[in-house]
This record gives C-alpha cells, structure tokens and sequence, in this order.
C-alpha cells in the first residue's frame, strides 16, 4: 500500500510533528510506503508533490483544522482521523486505510 498523509493540529507545533513521526515510524513496520506533509507553525513542510499524490492509494488527512490545498485530494480516496487517532492508534488507521481500499474494489 502506497500512502501520503498530510497532519496539522490547531497550535501546528508539537502534535502535528509527533503525528508525522508516529505515522511514518508505524508504516515503515507494516511495510507501508508513506509521505507526510505536515501543516504547522512553520508553514507546510515536506510539501507532497502531484506524482507523490496521484501514486498514491490513499490520502490520510490526519488535521484537527482545515488543511491548505485540501482539493488537491478531491479525486483520491481520503480518510480523514484526529490528530490523536495518529498519535495513539496509528496501526488502527492504517487497518482503517485498508479496509477502506478493499471496500471500494
């Protein structure tokens, strides 16, 4: 499964960064392909580019706020979770990513 994820919380300082972490270290066990853009107080970091998106199966849109460009995923598969459920249930997300592509093929 191949994955971009975009996180942002409201202060866009310590939990958006911590998400991307928990995120990326979680997939790399599963043997999950992800980048993570994150959305803080430095601006947008790790900025995905339009082949990162449309190589993709699914978008994760872990944001507790409305992210910037979210359009850019209007024709992908989205699932969108809290900024909490990244941090302390990233496997479940990722199970939550796969029963999601198996739904829709």
């Amino acid at each position: 499964m191949r994955v971009v994820a975009i996180t942002a919380c409201p202060t866009g300082i310590a939990h958006t960064y911590m998400a991307a972490d928990k995120l990326t270290e979680t997939a790399k066990k599963l043997g999950i392909t992800i980048k993570v853009e994150t959305q803080g107080a430095m601006g947008v970091e790790n900025r995905l580019t339009d082949q990162d998106v449309e190589r993709a199966d699914i978008v994760i849109l872990a944001a507790d706020i409305n992210i910037e460009q979210s359009d850019r995923f209007t024709k992908h598969r989205c699932l969108e979770v809290s900024i909490q459920d990244a941090l302390q249930r990233p496997r479940r997300v990722f199970s939550q990513c796969q029963q999601l592509l198996l739904a829709h093929q």
